[in-house]
C-alpha cells in the first residue's frame, strides 16, 4: 500500500507541476494582451494628435492627452499596491527570501498575484520605465504556492479536501517551479528559468526537483507561445512567439560578405564593455540604494496617499521628459531600404517589418525618421528590437541622451509603489550603450566589419549583469532569447567581467533590497575566518523549554510570552545536580581510574572535556561512574560565572505546582537538562485548540490521539495562541507532548565548527538546530538569526577581544 501511495503522490506532483506551468503561461498571456491593447490605443491617439498639431501648432494638447493616459494608468497601478503592499517592486527579492527559507508575510497570496499582474499591466501601459518580466517571476511563484493547496484565504468558501503537500518543504519546491516558469514565460527561456531558480532562488535543491522544474518551465513557455501565436497571427499551433520579450533573429544580410556577427577581435571590446557595464551597474545600484533609504525615512512613514503622489510625480516627469526629448532633441536620419528579400522565413520578415513599422517620423521630411521618437514613442520591446536590428543609424548624441534619461529615470522608478520589473529598462539602457560603442567604433576608428546588433546585445548584457549580478542563468536566458548559440561565449565573458567589476563596489540590486528590509538571508557559504568560531560561540544559551508532560497553564504562559517557533522537550537530570553544585563535573586533570579496561576511552573523553571549557560536562562521570576518585579539588574558578555561561534562568512556572519565584536556589536555576526532542509552536497550539490533555488522576495513555492529517489540517495558517478560546480547558490538566514531538532532530555538538553548522542548516533547510553535549544535555539552540553574516561578524569580533 505504501508503495502505491508513494507512486500516487509522485503522479499528483507531476500533474500539479504541469498545471502551475500552464497557469503561469496564462497569467503572462493576460498581462501581455492588455499591455499591448492599452499601449496601442494610447500611441494611436497621441500620434494622430501630434501629426495634426504639428501643422496647427497645438502640441501642448498632445502632451496633455499623453499625460491623461499615463497618469490614469499609473494611478490605478498605485491603488492596487495600496490594497496589497507586497505587490510593489519586482517581487524577485521577496521570492528570493521565500526560497531561502524566510517567510515574508503575504508574499504568496492570491490577492498578491491579482494586484501584481493587473498592476504591472497598468504601470507598463502608463509609460513608466519598468518591465513586466520581474513581476512575471513573482506571479509564477504565487501560482506555484497556491495551486497545490487548493484553498485560499481570499476565497474562504471554496474548500477541497486535498490531503497532499501540507508542508513547507513541498510548498517551497512548488514555488521554485513557479518562479522558473515565470522566467520561462517572460523570456521564452525554459532552461534559463530552471537555472534562475537554482542560482537565485532555492537554498534547498534536490535532484528530482530539476526535472520537474524544467518540465514546468517548458509548459509555461509553450502555453504562452501557443496562445500568443494564435491570437496575433491566427495560426493556432504554429508556435512563433516564444516569450513576452523576444530579441528577434540576428543575421547578416546575404549581400554583405564581409559581415560577421562577431570576431575574435571584438572580444577585447566586449571585455571593456563588461567593465564599463559593471561600473554603470554599481552606480545604478548605489543611487537606487540611497533613494530607497530616503524613501524608507521620508515617504513610507507618511500616509499612504503620499506613495501614490510619488508614483504620479515620477509618471509626470517621465512623460514630460519623453515628450520634450522626442519633439526637440531627436535628429532626422535616413531610412534604410528593407534588407530582406521576399523568400525569407515568415518570422524574419515579420521582425523586419516590425522594426520598420515602428519607426516614427515626427517633424521629419519624407524618407527620414526621428530617431529619438522612434525609441521613446514605442513600447519598450519595439525599442529594444530597434536597437538590435535597425540598419539605419542612431546618432551618437541621441543614444547618449537616451541612455542618460533612461538610466536616471529607471533608477528613480525602481522602488516606487507600483509593480515594476527591472530587466527591460536595464536591457534598453545597455542596448543604447552598446549601440553607441558600435557607432563610435564604426565612424571614428573605421572598423567597418562590426555588426551593430551584436554590440547592442553585449551592451545590454553588460549593463543588466552589472545591475543584477546573475551569471549562469542570465547567460542562458540571453542565448535562448536570441536563438543564437554562437553568442554564448561573448555573453558569458561579458557577464562575468560585469559581475566581478560590480562586486568590487557593492552587491546586486536584489541583494541590496533584501538587506534594506533586514531579512536574515543565508549566503551560499560562510567566510573562511568564521571557522575560528564554534557552535558554542554562536548558539542562544537562554532556552525556553517544555517537559514531556506539562500543565496547560504552563504551556499557555510559554506560548503567550515568547515568539519562538520551536521548544526543546527536556527532563531534568536530577542525579547530577548535587555533584554539579560541588563542581565535580569540572573534571580535573589528575583523575585516577581503578579499572584499566576503560582507561583509553576515559583518556579520550578527558581530552575532549578540556576543550569544552565552558561546558561543565558530565560525560566522564556518567561513563566511569564509581571508578573515578577525585584526588584534589579542581581550581577554584568562579563557579557561578561558569554556570551563568552554561545557562540562564529556565522558564519559571514550568514545574506544575511551582509558581515563578525569585528565591529559587542555585540548584533550581541550573539543572542539567536531558534533551528528548523538539516540538513546534504550531503543534502545541493545535493540541491546545483540540483540547488534547489528561488529568492528574488518569494515566497519559488516556489522552486522545491526533493523526498527522488532523495535526496539519490548518496548514499553512495555524491559529494564534491569543485567538484561542481556552475557557473550557482546566489549566491544571496535563498535556503529553511526546507522541507529537520530533524525537530525532538534527543536533550538533558545542564543539562543531561554524562552517559545518552552517552547511547542515542550509542544505537540510532547518529552522532550529539544538546544541547537545556528549551526555545528551541540551546547552543551547541555533536559529537562522545566529547564522546571518552580521551576527557572525559580531561574534568573531568578540572572539578576537577575548583571546
Amino acid at each position: 500500500l505504501s508503495k502505491q501511495k508513494a507512486q500516487r503522490y509522485e503522479a499528483v506532483k507531476w500533474v500539479l507541476v504541469f498545471a502551475i506551468g500552464v497557469c503561469t503561461g496564462l497569467v503572462g498571456l493576460f498581462v501581455d494582451f492588455f499591455v499591448r491593447l492599452f499601449t496601442q490605443l494610447k500611441f494611436q491617439v497621441v500620434q494622430s494628435s501630434v501629426e495634426e498639431c504639428t501643422e496647427k501648432g497645438c502640441l501642448a494638447l498632445s502632451l496633455l492627452e499623453l499625460l491623461g493616459f499615463n497618469l490614469t494608468f499609473v494611478f490605478l497601478a498605485s491603488l492596487l499596491v495600496l490594497i496589497q503592499p507586497v505587490a510593489a517592486g519586482s517581487g524577485i527579492p521577496e521570492i528570493k527570501c521565500y526560497l531561502n527559507g524566510v517567510k515574508v508575510p503575504g508574499v504568496v497570496r492570491l490577492r498578491t498575484v491579482v494586484c501584481k499582474a493587473t498592476g504591472v499591466l497598468f504601470s507598463v501601459a502608463g509609460g513608466l520605465f519598468v518591465g513586466k518580466e520581474g513581476p512575471m517571476i513573482h506571479s509564477g511563484a504565487v501560482v506555484g504556492a497556491g495551486l497545490p493547496q487548493f484553498q485560499s484565504i481570499s476565497l474562504r468558501k471554496i474548500q477541497f479536501n486535498f490531503p497532499y503537500f501540507r508542508s513547507d518543504r513541498d510548498k517551497r519546491d512548488f514555488v521554485s517551479a513557479g518562479a522558473a516558469a515565470g522566467v520561462a514565460a517572460a523570456f521564452g527561456a525554459p532552461i534559463g528559468g530552471t537555472l534562475f531558480s537554482l542560482e537565485e532562488g532555492s537554498s534547498f535543491w534536490n535532484q528530482g526537483l530539476t526535472w520537474k522544474v524544467l518540465f514546468c518551465s517548458m509548459a509555461a513557455t509553450f502555453t504562452l507561445n501557443f496562445f500568443r501565436s494564435g491570437i496575433q497571427f491566427g495560426s493556432w499551433g504554429s508556435f512563433q512567439l516564444p516569450g513576452l520579450l523576444n530579441f528577434g533573429e540576428f543575421k547578416c544580410s546575404e549581400s554583405d560578405k564581409k559581415c560577421h556577427l562577431w570576431t575574435a577581435v571584438d572580444l577585447g571590446f566586449f571585455i571593456l564593455m563588461g567593465i564599463v557595464g559593471g561600473l554603470l551597474g554599481a552606480t545604478f545600484n548605489c543611487l537606487n540604494k540611497r533613494l530607497a533609504k530616503y524613501r524608507m525615512r521620508n515617504v513610507h512613514p507618511k500616509p499612504k496617499l503620499v506613495r501614490v503622489l510619488e508614483s504620479l510625480l515620477v509618471s509626470l516627469t517621465t512623460t514630460v521628459m519623453v515628450f520634450v526629448a522626442s519633439m526637440v532633441l531627436g535628429e532626422c536620419r535616413q531610412m534604410s531600404p528593407s534588407r530582406h528579400s521576399g523568400n525569407d522565413t515568415l518570422s524574419l520578415q515579420d521582425i523586419s517589418e516590425d522594426v520598420n513599422s515602428s519607426i516614427k517620423t515626427f517633424f521629419c521630411p519624407n524618407e527620414t525618421y526621428n530617431d529619438m521618437a522612434t525609441l521613446f514613442f514605442n513600447p519598450q520591446e519595439s525599442a529594444i528590437l530597434q536597437l538590435f536590428h535597425q540598419d539605419g543609424t542612431f546618432s551618437p548624441v541621441t543614444l547618449s541622451l537616451f541612455f542618460l534619461l533612461y538610466f536616471l529615470l529607471s533608477c528613480w522608478t525602481y522602488g516606487i509603489s507600483v509593480p515594476s520589473g527591472l530587466f527591460v529598462p536595464s536591457l534598453l539602457c545597455g542596448a543604447a550603450f552598446g549601440r553607441l560603442v558600435a557607432n563610435l567604433l564604426k565612424s571614428y576608428i573605421g572598423l567597418d566589419h562590426i555588426y551593430s546588433g551584436t554590440f547592442a546585445l553585449i551592451g545590454a548584457a553588460a549593463f543588466l549583469g552589472g545591475v543584477v549580478r546573475m551569471t549562469i542563468s542570465l547567460t542562458v536566458i540571453l542565448i535562448e532569447s536570441t536563438n543564437e548559440i554562437t553568442y554564448g561565449l561573448p555573453i558569458m565573458i561579458t557577464l562575468m567581467v560585469a559581475k566581478w567589476t560590480g562586486d568590487f563596489f557593492n552587491k546586486g540590486i536584489y541583494d541590496i533590497h533584501v538587506n534594506l528590509r533586514g531579512v536574515p538571508l543565508l549566503e551560499w557559504e560562510t567566510e573562511v575566518e568564521m571557522d575560528k568560531l564554534r557552535a558554542s560561540d554562536i548558539m542562544e544559551p537562554n532556552l525556553t523549554y517544555v517537559y514531556p508532560h506539562t500543565r496547560i497553564q504552563s504551556l499557555v504562559s510559554i506560548l503567550r510570552t515568547t515568539v519562538h517557533h520551536a521548544f526543546p522537550v527536556v527532563t531534568e537530570n536530577r542525579g547530577n545536580e548535587r555533584d554539579f553544585m560541588k563542581g565535580n563535573q569540572l573534571i580535573s586533570n589528575n583523575i585516577k581510574f581503578k579499572k584499566s579496561s576503560i582507561l583509553t576511552r576515559a583518556g579520550e573523553q578527558r581530552k575532549r572535556s578540556q576543550s569544552m571549557k565552558s561546558y561543565p560536562s558530565s560525560e566522564l562521570r556518567n561513563m566511569c561512574d564509581e571508578h573515578i576518585a577525585t584526588e584534589e579539588p579542581p581550581e577554584k574558578e568562579d563557579l557561578l560565572q561558569q554556570m551563568l555561561e552554561r545557562r540562564y534562568t529556565p522558564y519559571p512556572s514550568l514545574y506544575p505546582d511551582q509558581s515563578p519565584s525569585e528565591e529559587w536556589t542555585m540548584e533550581e536555576r541550573f539543572r542539567p537538562l536531558t534533551f528528548h526532542g523538539l516540538i513546534l509552536r504550531s503543534q502545541l497550539v493545535t493540541l491546545l485548540d483540540r483540547g488534547v490533555c489528561y488529568s492528574e488522576s488518569q494515566s497519559s495513555a488516556s489522552q486522545p490521539r491526533l493523526s498527522h492529517a488532523e495535526m496539519s489540517e490548518d496548514y499553512p495558517r495555524y491559529p494564534d495562541i491569543h485567538d484561542l478560546d481556552l475557557t473550557l480547558l482546566n489549566p491544571r490538566m496535563i498535556v503529553d507532548v511526546t507522541p507529537y514531538m520530533n524525537p530525532s532532530p538534527f543536533t550538533v555538538s558545542p564543539n562543531t565548527h561554524v562552517s559545518q553548522v552552517f552547511n547542515l542548516f542550509r542544505t537540510m533547510g532547518l529552522r532550529h538546530l539544538p546544541v547537545v553535549n556528549a551526555v545528551g544535555e541540551v546547552v543551547g539552540i541555533i536559529t537562522r538569526h545566529n547564522l546571518t553574516h552580521e551576527f557572525l561578524q559580531a561574534r568573531l569580533r568578540q572572539h578576537y577581544q577575548t583571546i
